[in-house]
C-alpha cells in the first residue's frame, strides 16, 4: 500500500513538472492563466501531448519500480553467506536448498538451481552440470529483471520521435492556415507554432531523464550480477574443496594458514 501511494504521489509531481518545464522550454509567455495548467498545455500541444503524457507517467512508474526492485541488498542478501558457507563446508545440500526456498530472492534462486542439480545426482557432484544450472537460472532471472530497464530505453527513444511528429503536425497546420486565409494571421500562426515547440520540448524532457535512468540502472544491475556470480562461486568452491573461501578468512586465519 505504501509503495502504491508513493508511486501515485510521484506521478502527480511528474505531471506538474512535465507541464511547467514544457511551457518554459517552448518559450511560452504565461500571460493567460489557463496556459499554466496541465490541461492548458495539453490543449496547446495538441494530440501528441496525450501519448507523451502517458510516456512521462509510465517512465516515472518504471523508475520507482526499478529503484525498489534493483536494490543490491534485496537481490544479493549477503547476510546469508556465512550460514550458507557453513552448510557447504558440512555438505548440507538439502538443508541449504530448503533455506533458499524459504528465503526467495535473486541470489537464493540462482544458488538453489545449482543445489537442485547436486541433489539430482548420487555420489560425486558434477560441478560442470552445476555451473550450467546456475547460468541457466541467471539468464532466466536476468531477462525478467531487465524488462523494466529496457522499457526506459524504449521511452527515451520514442518520446523525441513523438515530439517531432507533433512538431511536423503543428507546422503543417501553420502553413495550411496561411494557404487558406491567403495571409499570415499572427494569432493562428502563433498557436500552431506553439504546438510544434511544446511537443518537441516535451519529448526531449521525457527522453533525457529516461535515458539517464536506463544507463544508471543497467550499470548498477550489471555490477550486482557480477557480485552475485562471485558469491555463488564462493559457495560451490567451499562445497567442492571443503575449505573456507579465502575472501571470508580473517586476518588472523590468513597469518596462521600454511600455504603450499
Amino acid at each position: 500500500m505504501k509503495k502504491q501511494i508513493l508511486v501515485f504521489a510521484l506521478l502527480l509531481m511528474a505531471g506538474g513538472v512535465f507541464a511547467q518545464e514544457a511551457a518554459t522550454a517552448a518559450g511560452a509567455e504565461p500571460q493567460v492563466e489557463s496556459q499554466l495548467t496541465l490541461w492548458g498545455m495539453i490543449k496547446t500541444g495538441g494530440w501528441a501531448m496525450w501519448p507523451l503524457g502517458f510516456l512521462s507517467f509510465f517512465g516515472v512508474a518504471l523508475i520507482v519500480q526499478n529503484l525498489l526492485a534493483l536494490r543490491p541488498k534485496s537481490l544479493l542478501h549477503t547476510e546469508m553467506m556465512p550460514e550458507l558457507i557453513d552448510n557447504m563446508l558440512n555438505d548440507k545440500i538439502k538443508e541449504s536448498l530448503i533455506y533458499c526456498r524459504k528465503h526467495s530472492s535473486m541470489f537464493t534462486n540462482v544458488f538453489g538451481a545449482g543445489l537442485e542439480r547436486c541433489l539430482d545426482v548420487s555420489g560425486e557432484y558434477d560441478f560442470d552440470k552445476v555451473k550450467e544450472s546456475v547460468e541457466e537460472a541467471s539468464v532466466e532471472l536476468l531477462s525478467k529483471l531487465m524488462k523494466p530497464i529496457d522499457y526506459l530505453s524504449i521511452i527515451g527513444a520514442s518520446a523525441p520521435m513523438l515530439g517531432l511528429l507533433g512538431t511536423v503536425s503543428g507546422m503543417i497546420k501553420a502553413f495550411n492556415a496561411m494557404g487558406t486565409t491567403g495571409s499570415a494571421d499572427p494569432a493562428r500562426l502563433a498557436a500552431n507554432i506553439g504546438e510544434a515547440l511544446i511537443t518537441t520540448a516535451t519529448g526531449l524532457i521525457i527522453a533525457i531523464p529516461s535515458m539517464f535512468a536506463f544507463f544508471a540502472f543497467k550499470k548498477g544491475f550489471q555490477k550486482t550480477l557480477a557480485t552475485l556470480g562471485r558469491n555463488v562461486g564462493f559457495l560451490f568452491d567451499a562445497l567442492e574443496s571443503g575449505k573456507m573461501p579465502a575472501a571470508y578468512l580473517t586476518l588472523e586465519d590468513l597469518e596462521k594458514m600454511d600455504h603450499k
